[in-house]
């Protein structure tokens, strides 16, 4: 791994986990991924992308945001816009991008750019914790949420039902930039 919050995740992932007293076979099994992939992601060895993060996240419950605030290691409650951590799927190349200040209150607020003709989805229980609503900033936003496909265009905003497997895909041919506000229950 080559960037300090790549390395910082691997080890906010194996700490989580061993906070919790989960093996890696627990973790894999609450999770889905493997755990060979487990391991390469705990020792650093492989990027893992944003679905793998999701699953690993949700299994030891918490959101992808306060996975990678630990990574951080951040307190604060300002984070200016230049403070605030990227993270780029090495798959489909979207970034996200966390908003709101780590760790503090109930909603967290998360930017994402997402490249045309570029799809990430996520399993049900990416969802099972949290409300979601997604706010289309600029560009198209296809948004898969089970067998409901919703088209969604700048300005729209969609507040998602129960959890269910979910994609958000860009079919156009400039970047989609959305804003996904999740409120844990």
């Amino acid at each position: 791994m080559t960037d300090p919050l790549s390395a910082s995740l691997a080890a906010a992932v194996r700490e989580a986990r061993q906070d919790r007293g989960l093996s890696a076979g627990v973790l894999a099994e609450r999770s889905g991924v493997s755990r060979a992939m487990i391991g390469k992601i705990e020792r650093g060895e492989a990027q893992p992308t944003a679905v793998l993060l999701s699953r690993l996240a949700t299994a030891l419950g918490l959101t992808l945001s306060e996975l990678i605030a630990r990574a951080e290691g951040d307190d604060r409650r300002l984070v200016r816009r230049g403070d605030q951590p990227t993270w780029q799927d090495p798959v489909t190349g979207y970034v996200r991008r966390a908003v709101s200040p780590p760790g503090h209150g109930a909603t967290e607020l998360v930017q994402v750019d997402l490249p045309p003709g570029a799809k990430a989805g996520f399993p049900a229980s990416s969802y099972a914790f949290a409300d979601h609503q997604v706010w289309v900033l600029s560009g198209q936003l296809r948004f898969h949420e089970g067998e409901t496909v919703h088209e969604l265009a700048e300005g729209d905003c969609l507040q998602l039902g129960r959890p269910v497997d979910c994609a958000y895909e860009n079919p156009g041919t400039e970047p989609c930039r959305y804003l996904v506000v999740l409120t844990k229950r």
